[in-house]
């Protein structure tokens, strides 16, 4: 009997005072979040309750298991089962709560700040810092598992003897994957690109959805995802429209016959501006900037607080003034000319007055006066 109920009160007490456990944190860190309703910081910390249960009810397992007398033969595979799984949790618990005080830290910084491209920044910063450290933290677990065998504690020695050319070996084979990674914190810390920026890579729009600490992820107007190194953005030119500023000046050209009457599309554009909501009210204008011998290009300038609203507003202006055109004015429309070509005006030869026959055939000569 003593050989059933012993076995059943540790794994259900631990068991029973996990699970109270659990519920006592989860009811204090509800409580704070009620009470400190300006940081998120209590109610992330709620994400941590299930591998801080895992967490305790391993260690009780794993300090109760010899008070149970279960499998005696096998207490020291268990034990050892046991000692992985509680690492592994505890670094699971550990990136949980690094993860809760980076996003608390930016949620209060973001309400405090009024600037986009300051909280894009740290933004760009935080989630970089919080990849790195689980990165930390997932070497660490590892290493500190391959620590628990014996076979790995004995060649310890070995592989530190052996660190400085294994450093070199894994150095020369992973040169791009540093670069990357080096590259990413320069991206992160040196602010040449952040999470939300409009960028043109390669002649492609899009705004960057994604930094990691090796590659980084556009999304392009259409939804697709170019996903490049982050190395790439360190070492060639590119365009990040959100640099300096959101606001942008858009342009929209036309084609169009030379009789086209430039003031009445002057004051079109006027009315077509002030009807768009995208147009932030700052300027606008109507130009001719060049000439050819058929047609000649006009230019329609127009503003924006955002490269989307930029690209709502130059459509709308190129819809619109077109539709008006080819309405009210069809003549300006570029065509093509098809008639015969005129010939040149006849020039009239010069008349020569004809000189007096002579005997000889000679012009005659003026005599000495």
């Amino acid at each position: 009997m003593e050989n059933v109920l012993r076995p059943l009160i540790v794994v259900g007490g631990s068991v029973v005072l996990t699970l109270l456990v659990g519920w006592a944190v989860d009811r204090l860190l509800r409580r704070a979040d009620a009470r400190h309703s300006e940081t998120p910081l209590w109610g992330l910390l709620r994400r941590c309750r299930l591998p801080l249960q895992v967490v305790l009810c391993t260690a009780l397992f794993r300090g109760l298991y010899a008070q149970a007398r279960v499998a005696e033969n096998h207490a020291a595979a268990i034990g050892r089962v046991l000692t992985l799984v509680l690492i592994g949790s505890t670094a699971w618990l550990v990136i949980r709560i690094a993860a809760a005080i980076v996003e608390s830290s930016y949620a209060r910084y973001a309400a405090a700040r009024r600037d986009p491209a300051r909280v894009r920044r740290v933004r760009t910063q935080v989630t970089l810092i919080q990849r790195v450290v689980s990165a930390i933290v997932g070497v660490v677990a590892a290493a500190s598992m391959l620590l628990t065998f014996p076979a790995m504690r004995t060649a310890g020695a070995s592989l530190l003897a052996s660190a400085g050319i294994l450093g070199i070996v894994a150095g020369i084979a992973a040169q791009s994957t540093l670069g990357n990674l080096f590259a990413g914190l320069q991206i992160a810390f040196g602010d040449m690109v952040r999470l939300g920026d409009t960028v043109v890579v390669d002649g492609e729009w899009g705004t960057v959805d994604e930094i990691t600490l090796t590659f980084l992820t556009v999304r392009t107007w259409d939804e697709r995802r170019i996903t490049m190194p982050v190395s790439y953005f360190t070492s060639k030119p590119f365009e990040n429209w959100s640099r300096g500023g959101a606001q942008m000046t858009g342009t929209v050209f036309f084609h169009l016959d030379h009789r086209a009457p430039v003031h009445a599309m002057r004051e079109k554009l006027a009315d077509i501006v002030r009807d768009c909501p995208a147009w932030d009210g700052r300027a606008w204008g109507l130009d001719v900037t060049d000439t050819t011998p058929t047609t000649m290009e006009v230019r329609a300038l127009v503003t924006a607080k955002d490269p989307d609203d930029i690209w709502t507003v130059r459509v709308t202006v190129r819809e619109r003034l077109i539709q008006w055109l080819t309405e009210e004015h069809p003549y300006a429309l570029p065509r093509i000319t098809t008639a015969q070509a005129s010939l040149p005006p006849t020039i009239p030869h010069q008349v020569r007055t004809p000189a007096s026959p002579s005997t000889d055939g000679a012009a005659p000569r003026k005599g000495r006066g």
